[in-house]
């Protein structure tokens, strides 16, 4: 029942997408506007207006997707140890490409301590299960490896007259 010229678009029924503002899964592509229902089941009709005139993601488009996660540690952790550990440990989980090995680097440095870059490479169809499941193996690798855990230094100094 699609009223539009698919050509038009850079998506079709079934792709996740960001349009007009709005992310979720293409549900139709009506004449005016497109039929898009969020991840928390909202439908939303967003105007083709905005469709052809605002930026488009396509977040299906491709084969992988990159799930994009982060882990604090502590200023005392060792960084090249825990970032073997968070490697070992997303390479493990089911469904993360072989194709595209993970990213795990130092992404940030602040006063808690350096921040780890975790990212696996996974199919779109299993996106969700890949980013929670990489959020539990940087909880159990941190438990397991009896990592303290991030809290800021306060450096106080007493200067006597």
């Amino acid at each position: 029942q699609t009223c539009a010229l698919p050509i038009l678009r850079p998506f079709k029924v079934g792709d996740f997408v960001t349009i007009g503002g709005v992310t979720g899964t293409v549900q139709e592509l009506g004449l005016f506007c497109t039929t898009v229902v969020t991840p928390d089941n909202v439908m939303t009709l967003v105007g083709n207006g905005k469709v052809f005139g605002d930026t488009v993601q396509n977040y299906t488009a491709l084969p992988l997707r990159r799930v994009d996660r982060t882990a604090q540690l502590a200023g005392g952790v060792d960084v090249g140890d825990a970032m073997r550990r968070f490697r070992e440990a997303v390479t493990a989980i089911p469904n993360v490409s072989t194709q595209r090995p993970p990213e795990v680097s130092i992404l940030d440095l602040n006063g808690l301590g350096p921040v780890i870059a975790v990212r696996p490479y996974c199919h779109n169809d299993h996106y969700w299960q890949v980013h929670a499941d990489t959020n539990q193996a940087i909880l159990r690798v941190a438990a397991e490896a009896g990592w303290p855990a991030p809290t800021p230094a306060t450096l106080t100094r007493v200067v006597q007259a």
